[in-house]
Formats: C-alpha cells, structure tokens, sequence
C-alpha cells in the first residue's frame, strides 16, 4: 500500500513509517509545514519517500492520513481524487472543552483516530467514526544510569505554551533538585534551577537518561512521547494526574498526582535514593513495553486500514 503522509509529528511519524508499507511524504523547495519531506532528526526507512506535489497525482496513493483540516484542499489539489481517508488527531481539544467539536467530525473520512481515549471521549467527534489507536514506541532500550540526581523534562516551546505545558511549576520543582529541560526554544525559559538544552533525538534519549528521574508537569495536552519514551529508557516518572497520565503511569511505575506536595516528595525521594529508582524505573519500562511496543501499535493500524480499504 502507497501511504500519503504529511510530515507534521516526527516522534509519533518514526513509529508509524515501520510499517510494511511505502509511506509517501510531501517535500517542496522552501520545505515549508506541508513540505517537509523526510525527518532529518528521526531515522526513518527507506521505505518512506519525499515527493514533490506536481507529482503525486501519479504516485499511486491508495490511502491518505490527514493530521490537519487543511490537508483535505490540499489531496482534492494535489491527487485530483480521494482515496480513502483516514484523520489522526494527536491533541487533546482546546477551546470549550468538552463542547469542542472535532474539525473531521463533519468530514468524508472513512476513520478518526484518537491516540488516547481521553481525547476521544473528551472531543465530540460528530457522527465520525472515532476510534483510538495507542501510542506506540520504537524502542530506545533501558539506557538509564540515573548518574546525574536531576530530573528530566521534555517540552518545545515552554515559555510560549506556558500553563499548557506547566512551566509556570518548574520554579517550585527546581527549588526541590536541579532540573534540565530539554526541547525546542527552552533557551528562552530563565529559571533559577532550570538548565536547558536542544539536542537531537539521536543525544536526547542518552542524555535524558542520564538524569535520576522524569518530570511531566504538563497540564493540557495529548499523552506525550517523551514521558512514554522515558518510561522505555527505564526512567522513574513524576508526573500531574492529567488527560491519560493515570492511565499510562501504572502504580509502582512513578509517582502521579494533582498535589505539589506529593510531587514534590517523590522528586526528593528519588534523587537521594538511586536504588529505589532504579527498581521503579525498571517498573515503568516494563508497564510502557507491554502497552507502548511497536509491534501492537503496528499490528492495531494494520487492521484498521485493511479495514477502510477493504
């Protein structure tokens, strides 16, 4: 099967592209948001190609996953016809939450696919045909050394996405243990506490785990890769009780909680005991294997577009 793909999530894209399809890409000269081709930060297989759009018309695309509204014009202008159409939504809603409708909800798509019940059940999807398929992860391997007693955390954009993404909490938590905050733009955060760095994925697993334990702080927004990936590198994990959180943090994983003081013992308790998280993180790398792996994330959308190109 010949897969149209926009190049728009490149850590959820990595997992997708092992498929055993071709995964076709669009590219233009300026590589701009709906030309990106190829990821230049993820490994991808040769088996995903970066197209031109003058050229799609003719590339045999037997199925189209749509990430953004937009992208429909975009395959009627491209393609000149609509193969069957598949729209993943990664995000939680926004807006009048839980009334926020969903852009597909009204669109000819043959599936909506949701990466967490959360934000099926959070969305109103219309008379879509919404269903969920998990995060899945290629795994980095248990890399954990815990040798630095900081804490990790993984955000882009941090100053902008503020309370979303917690970072108005990372104050408090860094007057607990040293934190470093990994992630596009974090140069702009200027917290006493807080080291920042941008690195690409091939540095960040190895340097995350580097680091004692995980902090997920994040308020309002889908599950994130970088905590179920730190739960793959064997990392324990403090995390806010929010959206799929409590789901994917299983007990003896990490510590979850709505309470700063909770959180904040946990992190405490973490960086001065090794040993301790070092058997928590083994916990959480195996809870994120046996509901994250690659293979149940491939196998769960292989049934699905068998099923909307039956």
């Amino acid at each position: 099967m010949r897969i149209l793909i926009w190049h728009v999530h490149g850590s959820w894209t990595t997992a997708f592209v092992q498929g055993p399809h071709t995964y076709v890409v669009p590219v233009t000269p300026d590589r701009g948001p709906d030309g990106l081709g190829r990821a230049r930060t993820f490994d991808w297989p040769d088996t995903v190609i970066e197209l031109p759009p003058e050229r799609l018309r003719d590339a045999g695309i037997d199925l189209v996953v749509l990430q953004r509204p937009h992208e429909l014009a975009l395959v009627d202008a491209w393609l000149g016809r609509r193969p069957p159409l598949v729209y993943l939504e990664h995000n939680a809603p926004h807006g009048d939450v839980p009334d926020t409708r969903h852009p597909a909800a009204d669109l000819p798509v043959a599936a909506l696919v949701h990466v967490t019940h959360f934000n099926r059940l959070m969305w109103d999807n219309g008379r879509a045909p919404a269903t969920v398929i998990e995060h899945g992860i290629v795994d980095p391997g248990p890399r954990w050394t815990g040798e630095l007693p900081h804490a990790a955390v993984v955000v882009n954009d941090p100053v902008r996405r503020g309370r979303t993404t917690g970072t108005d909490l990372l104050a408090d938590f860094a007057r607990v243990a040293p934190l470093d905050v990994f992630g596009m733009r974090t140069d702009q955060l200027d917290v006493p506490g807080v080291t920042t760095h941008d690195l690409v994925q091939a540095d960040l697993h190895t340097e995350m785990a580097r680091r004692r334990l995980y902090l997920h702080p994040v308020r309002w927004t889908s599950l994130g890769l970088s905590l179920l990936e730190a739960m793959h590198l064997a990392m324990p994990v403090v995390a806010l009780a929010t959206t799929e959180v409590a789901e994917a943090v299983p007990p003896g994983a990490g510590v979850v909680s709505n309470r700063p003081d909770v959180l904040h013992d946990a992190v405490r308790d973490f960086v001065a005991d090794p040993l301790h998280a070092r058997a928590v993180g083994e916990s959480a790398r195996a809870a994120a294997l046996a509901r994250y792996g690659l293979t149940r994330f491939l196998d769960d959308w292989e049934r699905l577009l068998k099923e909307v190109t039956r």
